[in-house]
Formats: C-alpha cells, structure tokens, sequence
C-alpha cells in the first residue's frame, strides 16, 4: 500500500493483478507539491502484460509533466498510447488554494467525492477509452469543503455504498477494507483514496 501525508492531505493507494499475476494491467500515480494534488489511474484494456504497457505508458507521462493542466496531461496520455492496446484514463489535480478539483475521465474508472454533510459527488466519464485517435473530453470544476474524502477506482473493484463507506469513519480502516477486497477480486483493481484537510 502506497501511503502520502502532507501539510493538506492524506492518501493512501493500493492494487492488486488479476489472479496474482506478475503483470497489472492498472497503473497509478500520486504526487503532492505545497501547490496541488495530482492523481492518475490508468487500466490497460484487457489484462496482462499488454494492457500493463499501455497504462504505465499513461502514468510515465503524467509522471513528467504532473505541472500542466489536466486538459493538456489527457491529451499526452491519449497520444502516448498510439500504437498501443488503449486504456481508461481518469486524471484529477486538487489545487489547495483555491479549494478546487479539476477532473477529467475517459472510461470506466469511478470518481467520488465526499463532504462531512452526506453530500456525495460523482462526475459522470466520458464512455469509451484512449488509444490515440481523436478524442473528446470534458474535464470538471468543482470545488471542495475541507475534511472531505475521495475515492479513484478501477472497475475490477465493486463498491455498493460509498456513502456509508465514507460516514463517519476516517480513511485509513477503509484503505485497509478495501486492500482485502483488491486482493479478493477476479480483475485488475486498483483504487485510490483519500482525505483533503
């Protein structure tokens, strides 16, 4: 499990290959500046070593150009994978001054985000994936309540309730709950999770 801490934030990643394979066809990255917050999953079509090239081909990019925009960081992601099988690719950067998200999915990756209120948000994707055509986007705004919690994951994880998972417990037993259930899953599964303070 892959553990973040700063001034603002706490975050906490983990994933898990189909059947204990040596290949994850998930990929992810998570970097913190004093600035902002910069998020990347990444699930290779199919499973195996393919789909792992392709969605470490996504978070290689993002990786060295983490300081764009996430318009500008899909657009790489989706030219990095010409030539390649293609992948889900969902990309959001948290700006802490301005209390602010920018997100942008392609793909079956899940998004939430969750206020101290109940108050669950959940931006809808773009359908299809990235393979180095032309590609439409719709990267969100919006802004966010301190003390609320966010969710990135990959479709080989399943959860039913997020609001229930959020209420009224802190991120680190969830990140441990849902390490089991990864480990448990017939897929790729991949999440990341977690507090902005």
């Amino acid at each position: 499990m892959t553990y973040l801490q700063k001034e603002h934030l706490e975050v906490y990643a983990n994933q898990a290959s189909k059947d204990g394979k040596p290949f994850c066809g998930d990929s992810y990255y998570v970097h913190a500046t004093d600035e902002y917050l910069i998020c990347v999953l990444a699930d290779g079509l199919g499973s195996g070593e393919y789909a792992y090239n392709s969605s470490s081909a996504v978070t290689k990019v993002v990786e060295e150009h983490h300081h764009e925009s996430v318009d500008v960081l899909m657009q790489l992601s989706n030219e990095v994978l010409h030539h390649k099988r293609g992948a889900a690719v969902a990309i959001f950067k948290v700006f802490f001054d301005k209390q602010e998200f920018e997100y942008s999915c392609v793909g079956n990756i899940r998004f939430y985000l969750y206020t101290d209120g109940g108050k669950l948000t959940y931006p809808l994707p773009v359908t299809g994936y990235l393979s180095g055509r032309p590609q439409k986007y719709r990267t969100q705004r919006f802004v966010y309540e301190l003390d609320c919690k966010f969710i990135l994951h990959s479709d080989g994880l399943n959860i039913m309730n997020v609001k229930s998972l959020f209420k009224n417990r802190s991120i680190k037993p969830i990140a441990y709950e849902l390490e089991e259930q990864t480990t448990q899953s017939n897929d790729d599964a991949t999440f990341i999770i977690g507090s902005l303070l």
